[in-house]
């Protein structure tokens, strides 16, 4: 289907800039609603499926500052979404040995266990994005970095 269709939009796209953020912000939307069909089964949300990720992905803990930094949604309230974790015996949280006025977060061997759970599924994440083959993947990557102008 095109994007035309998908939206059932009548008037033409003032132009493919246009076009492409409307695409953009479309898909964006699209994928999410994937995602987060996948990761209600554990009852996580994207954030918190995020910073698992993040923890998990460092050889040492992390203060929420650090943590935020590194998330893909900057705007995201990091240390509620932490507490959250910690409700779930996800993540714990430890007085920093540099600043004591600090806290470490840490994931959990139970947050470890959940996410080895879901990386053994990643087959579905990943068939979130079927229709692109290895090469249109790679060009999409590289284009979206020029977006950015982190190319």
């Amino acid at each position: 289907m095109s994007l035309e269709t998908d939206i059932k939009q009548i008037r033409k796209f003032r132009n493919e800039h246009h076009k492409t953020v409307v695409n953009l912000i479309f898909t964006h939307n699209w994928v999410t609603e994937k995602l987060k069909e996948f990761l209600d089964q554990e009852d996580l949300t994207l954030q918190q499926f995020n910073i698992l990720r993040i923890l998990r992905g460092s050889d040492t803990p992390l203060s929420t500052l650090q943590i935020r930094e590194r998330m893909l949604d900057k705007m995201s309230d990091t240390s509620r979404i932490v507490d959250r974790l910690i409700l779930k015996n996800l993540a714990k949280k430890t007085i920093s040995k540099k600043d004591k006025r600090l806290v470490d977060v840490i994931i959990t061997a139970k947050g470890k266990k959940l996410l080895h759970k879901l990386d053994s599924t990643q087959s579905f994440i990943d068939g979130v994005m079927n229709n692109l083959s290895v090469e249109d993947a790679k060009q999409l990557n590289s284009l979206l970095d020029k977006v950015r102008g982190s190319d």
